[in-house]
């Protein structure tokens, strides 16, 4: 039998307990959205004009999750397919698709200032490490 300190008991418990804590939050941020907007239950989009098209094109590669855990603009959702269809067999679209599933997907999955913090100046940035140098032991 392994015996832990109470130190590591305890480290355990208040993991366990924020993981707990953040799983509980996200239900509940997700139950909000779901009661605010009308959710596929299969894949998580949100149901609105569009929202079959993107299932039928972009879930058949990648699962809806992808596209549900992020943000981006109309150029930055453009980009992606853009990717795709250059480095991952993605097929061409005809426009008038194209447009449903970028008017989709910006329109529900658009940037979200609001949720992410600003980047820290380059005057409250720690000092680089230097090529060769170790990170500092703790």
């Amino acid at each position: 039998m392994v015996m832990t300190s109470r130190k590591h008991q305890w480290s355990l418990a208040r993991r366990t307990l924020a993981g707990l804590l953040a799983s509980l939050a996200a239900s509940a941020l997700l139950t909000h959205a779901a009661a605010a907007q009308d959710v596929d239950a299969d894949t998580g989009l949100v149901i609105a004009d569009g929202w079959e098209t993107v299932k039928n094109n972009c879930t058949i590669c990648h699962s809806a999750k992808l596209v549900t855990q992020n943000r981006g603009s109309r150029e930055h959702w453009a980009d992606l397919i853009t990717w795709m269809q250059d480095t991952q067999g993605l097929w061409e679209f005809p426009p008038e698709m194209e447009n449903t599933i970028l008017d989709y997907l910006s329109s529900h999955y658009g940037p979200k200032h609001e949720t992410r913090r600003q980047n820290l100046p380059p005057n409250l940035m720690p000092p680089a490490a230097s090529a060769g140098e170790s990170a500092p032991s703790s």
